[in-house]
């Protein structure tokens, strides 16, 4: 309904703890293993904080598209209570005359 910019929360963008602890494991490895590991993790930690920013706005959308059905619920009974007021008023005038 509303064309108005939204402000999204900002999403956290630390890993969760157990990415965190593997990263710590894996600083730990020596050089050549952790060289052969730490790409695929920097994939995985990166899909992760994709997922979690895609989530954050889809949650942001949701709760937008609830707001819109509110006012859209609103509008409706508001649009049904003034045909019912007219079409009473209608009554009114062809039995009046």
């Amino acid at each position: 309904m509303s064309n108005a910019p939204r402000t999204t929360k900002p999403v956290a963008e630390e890993l969760p703890r157990d990415l965190a602890d593997l990263q710590s494991a894996l600083d730990s490895l020596p050089p050549e293993i952790r060289n052969q590991v730490v790409p695929v993790f920097a994939r995985v930690a990166e899909g992760t904080r994709r997922r979690r920013r895609i989530l954050g706005l889809v949650q942001d959308a949701l709760g937008q598209l609830r707001l819109d059905l509110k006012y859209l619920m609103f509008d409706l009974e508001a649009t049904r209570r003034e045909r019912d007021e007219y079409r009473r008023q209608l009554e009114e005038l062809q039995s009046g005359e």
